[in-house]
Protein backbone atom coordinates (compact mmCIF):
# COMPACT_ATOMS: atom_id res chain seq x y z
CA UNK A 1 0.00 0.00 0.00
CA UNK A 2 2.84 2.30 0.77
CA UNK A 3 4.26 1.88 -2.74
CA UNK A 4 1.11 3.29 -4.35
CA UNK A 5 1.07 6.49 -2.30
CA UNK A 6 4.24 8.00 -3.82
CA UNK A 7 3.26 7.46 -7.51
CA UNK A 8 -0.29 8.70 -6.85
CA UNK A 9 1.07 11.79 -5.08
CA UNK A 10 3.49 12.54 -7.94
CA UNK A 11 0.74 12.02 -10.54
CA UNK A 12 -1.69 14.26 -8.62
CA UNK A 13 0.95 16.97 -8.30
CA UNK A 14 1.70 16.81 -12.04
CA UNK A 15 -2.00 17.17 -12.89
CA UNK A 16 -2.36 20.16 -10.56
CA UNK A 17 0.70 21.85 -12.12
CA UNK A 18 -0.59 21.13 -15.64
CA UNK A 19 -3.73 23.05 -14.78
CA UNK A 20 -1.61 26.01 -13.63
CA UNK A 21 -0.58 27.08 -17.12
CA UNK A 22 -1.32 30.59 -18.26
CA UNK A 23 -4.98 29.71 -17.84
CA UNK A 24 -5.64 32.18 -20.63
CA UNK A 25 -5.48 30.04 -23.74
CA UNK A 26 -8.49 31.83 -25.20
CA UNK A 27 -6.76 35.22 -24.81
CA UNK A 28 -3.53 33.72 -26.21
CA UNK A 29 -5.36 32.44 -29.29
CA UNK A 30 -7.17 35.79 -29.68
CA UNK A 31 -3.84 37.62 -29.60
CA UNK A 32 -2.54 35.29 -32.32
CA UNK A 33 -5.70 35.83 -34.35
CA UNK A 34 -5.27 39.63 -34.48
CA UNK A 35 -3.56 41.13 -37.55
CA UNK A 36 -0.01 42.32 -36.78
CA UNK A 37 1.19 44.55 -39.62
CA UNK A 38 4.59 45.98 -40.52
CA UNK A 39 5.88 47.72 -43.64
CA UNK A 40 9.27 47.26 -45.30
CA UNK A 41 11.12 47.92 -48.54
CA UNK A 42 9.26 51.16 -49.31
CA UNK A 43 10.53 53.33 -52.17
CA UNK A 44 9.37 55.67 -54.91
CA UNK A 45 11.39 56.06 -58.10
CA UNK A 46 11.85 59.77 -58.80
CA UNK A 47 8.91 60.57 -61.08
CA UNK A 48 9.63 61.58 -64.66
CA UNK A 49 6.14 63.08 -64.97
CA UNK A 50 5.01 66.23 -63.18
CA UNK A 51 1.62 64.69 -62.43
CA UNK A 52 2.15 60.95 -61.68
CA UNK A 53 4.43 58.66 -59.67
CA UNK A 54 4.52 55.09 -58.41
CA UNK A 55 5.28 53.68 -54.98
CA UNK A 56 6.35 50.23 -53.88
CA UNK A 57 6.44 48.49 -50.49
CA UNK A 58 5.67 45.26 -48.68
CA UNK A 59 3.07 44.90 -45.92
CA UNK A 60 3.73 41.86 -43.72
CA UNK A 61 1.06 40.39 -41.45
CA UNK A 62 2.50 38.21 -38.66
CA UNK A 63 -0.93 37.84 -37.06
CA UNK A 64 -3.45 35.04 -37.38
CA UNK A 65 -6.22 37.11 -39.02
CA UNK A 66 -6.25 38.77 -42.42
CA UNK A 67 -6.66 42.49 -42.78
CA UNK A 68 -7.54 44.66 -45.77
CA UNK A 69 -5.93 47.78 -47.17
CA UNK A 70 -8.95 50.01 -47.77
CA UNK A 71 -7.28 53.23 -48.94
CA UNK A 72 -4.05 55.22 -49.10
CA UNK A 73 -3.65 58.95 -48.54
CA UNK A 74 -0.76 61.38 -48.88
CA UNK A 75 -0.19 65.13 -48.80
CA UNK A 76 1.73 64.90 -52.10
CA UNK A 77 -1.36 64.00 -54.16
CA UNK A 78 -4.09 61.44 -54.70
CA UNK A 79 -3.07 57.82 -54.13
CA UNK A 80 -4.74 54.64 -55.32
CA UNK A 81 -3.66 51.03 -55.23
CA UNK A 82 -3.42 49.29 -58.60
CA UNK A 83 -3.24 45.60 -59.47
CA UNK A 84 -2.05 44.08 -62.69
CA UNK A 85 -4.72 41.69 -63.95
CA UNK A 86 -4.41 39.92 -67.30
CA UNK A 87 -1.58 42.28 -68.33
CA UNK A 88 -3.66 45.40 -67.66
CA UNK A 89 -3.56 47.79 -64.74
CA UNK A 90 -6.72 48.46 -62.75
CA UNK A 91 -7.56 50.27 -59.54
CA UNK A 92 -8.01 47.89 -56.62
CA UNK A 93 -10.32 48.31 -53.63
CA UNK A 94 -9.94 46.52 -50.30
CA UNK A 95 -6.76 44.53 -50.99
CA UNK A 96 -6.30 41.57 -48.63
CA UNK A 97 -3.25 41.20 -46.41
CA UNK A 98 -3.41 37.48 -45.60
CA UNK A 99 -2.87 36.08 -42.12
CA UNK A 100 0.80 35.11 -41.73
CA UNK A 101 1.39 36.54 -45.22
CA UNK A 102 2.28 39.59 -47.28
CA UNK A 103 0.85 42.18 -49.61
CA UNK A 104 3.60 43.13 -52.05
CA UNK A 105 3.57 46.24 -54.21
CA UNK A 106 6.42 45.80 -56.71
CA UNK A 107 7.57 47.12 -60.05
CA UNK A 108 5.72 45.29 -62.82
CA UNK A 109 2.92 44.21 -60.47
CA UNK A 110 0.63 45.73 -57.89
CA UNK A 111 1.73 49.26 -56.95
CA UNK A 112 0.67 52.55 -55.42
CA UNK A 113 -0.24 55.15 -58.04
CA UNK A 114 0.24 58.81 -57.10
CA UNK A 115 -1.75 61.18 -59.31
CA UNK A 116 -2.42 64.91 -59.47
CA UNK A 117 0.89 65.57 -57.72
CA UNK A 118 0.97 68.82 -55.75
CA UNK A 119 4.75 68.76 -56.09
CA UNK A 120 7.21 66.54 -57.92
CA UNK A 121 9.16 64.44 -55.35
CA UNK A 122 12.92 64.53 -55.87
CA UNK A 123 15.57 61.90 -55.17
CA UNK A 124 16.68 62.06 -51.51
CA UNK A 125 13.32 63.32 -50.23
CA UNK A 126 10.69 61.29 -48.41
CA UNK A 127 6.99 61.08 -49.20
CA UNK A 128 4.62 60.40 -46.30
CA UNK A 129 1.66 58.09 -46.90
CA UNK A 130 -1.04 56.77 -44.62
CA UNK A 131 -2.12 53.19 -45.26
CA UNK A 132 -5.67 52.68 -43.99
CA UNK A 133 -6.60 49.14 -42.92
CA UNK A 134 -10.03 47.73 -42.06
CA UNK A 135 -8.91 46.19 -38.74
CA UNK A 136 -5.54 47.73 -37.87
CA UNK A 137 -6.37 51.37 -38.50
CA UNK A 138 -3.84 53.73 -40.05
CA UNK A 139 -0.14 53.00 -40.57
CA UNK A 140 2.04 55.98 -41.55
CA UNK A 141 5.00 55.23 -43.82
CA UNK A 142 7.88 57.44 -44.95
CA UNK A 143 8.71 56.44 -48.53
CA UNK A 144 12.21 57.46 -49.67
CA UNK A 145 12.46 58.82 -53.21
CA UNK A 146 15.16 56.96 -55.16
CA UNK A 147 16.63 57.52 -58.62
CA UNK A 148 14.22 57.04 -61.54
CA UNK A 149 16.06 53.81 -62.48
CA UNK A 150 16.31 52.37 -58.95
CA UNK A 151 15.73 48.64 -58.61
CA UNK A 152 15.88 47.03 -55.15
CA UNK A 153 18.46 44.31 -54.62
CA UNK A 154 15.96 42.23 -52.66
CA UNK A 155 13.90 41.82 -55.81
CA UNK A 156 10.65 42.79 -54.08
Amino acid sequence: MRRLVAPVTVLSGALVLAGCGSGDTQADSQADSKAELSVSGAYMPQPVSDSMAAGFLTVTNKGGTKDELTSVTSDVGEVTAHETVDASMQEAKDIAVPAHGQLVFKSGGSHLMFEKLKRKPKQGEKVTVQLHFAESGTVTVEIPVKSATYSPKTGH
